[in-house]
């Protein structure tokens, strides 16, 4: 199947992870890519790498928390391919958990920018991008904690995500006639680098597998599938959701 042909696609966090497996699916369907990530050789190495398959990638390296630098992206879909069809917005962080009490100012505010005011930023070049290309669909990875699972330490965490779905829920309403559809991705658990900062060990592995009903993290693939299936056709009346993609951690109590 090649449910993308012919789209022109932006992913950010792009160097690892689900970013990482994203852009190699949607390669494989058959979008041509914009890849973002902060690693400019990494980042270069996948794009390299999706052109040696056959695909169309280039890697712009840099810092999802700068206007410039979501200006610069969309600018490079349009200079390159000639327009932007779908973004996901998946650059993230964790941020520096602990005990509101012990949080300061700057870390709250850091991973903030990085996984709230970045959407904003991108936000505001891709959906009239997408507008001025018939339609589109714009992506953010948020996640189900604050949503659905208060979990202890994850404070900024928590508020920046969560407010990733009051930014959807607006972006829908207001490019929904000019047909951009605006969604936010709510993974559970995943096998990522950043998964595996969260759960550093092997007990606490387990104890992150146990709180979901699967009993399992997810794989970054699978999260990528879900991203695939909002950034296609085949989510075409789905827009303004908070599509959860978390392997029933917030339905279920170990």
């Amino acid at each position: 199947m090649h449910e993308l042909d012919g789209k022109i696609a932006i992913i950010t966090g792009a160097s690892s992870g689900i970013g990482l497996a994203a852009a190699r699916l949607f390669a494989n369907r058959g979008a041509r890519l914009v890849l973002a990530a902060r690693r400019a050789d990494v980042l270069e190495g996948v794009a390299a790498a999706i052109r040696s398959g056959g695909g169309e990638a280039i890697a712009v390296p840099g810092d999802v928390t700068s206007e410039a630098f979501a200006q610069r992206l969309v600018d490079t879909a349009v200079s390159a391919f000639g327009r932007l069809d779908i973004a996901f917005n998946n650059a993230g962080t964790l941020g520096e958990p602990g005990p509101i009490a012990d949080q300061t100012r700057a870390a709250w505010e850091a991973t903030l920018a990085t996984n709230l005011t970045s959407a904003f930023l991108a936000a505001k070049y891709q959906a009239p991008a997408c507008a001025e290309a018939g339609g589109g669909s714009i992506i953010f990875t948020s996640t189900f904690v604050g949503h659905a699972t208060g979990l202890p330490g994850m404070s900024a965490y928590a508020a920046s995500k969560a407010g990733l779905i009051g930014l959807t829920r607006v972006l829908a309403t207001e490019y929904g006639a000019r047909k951009v559809r605006v969604n936010a991705l709510l993974p559970g658990g995943t096998d990522t680098p950043m998964g595996q900062a969260a759960a550093p060990d092997a007990a606490a592995r387990a104890h992150v597998e146990n709180l979901h009903a699967l009993g399992r993290l997810a794989s970054p693939a699978e999260i990528a599938a879900a991203a695939l299936f909002l950034a296609s056709d085949a989510s075409s009346f789905v827009t303004g959701s908070a599509l959860l993609a978390d392997g029933g951690v917030s339905i279920h109590r170990a």
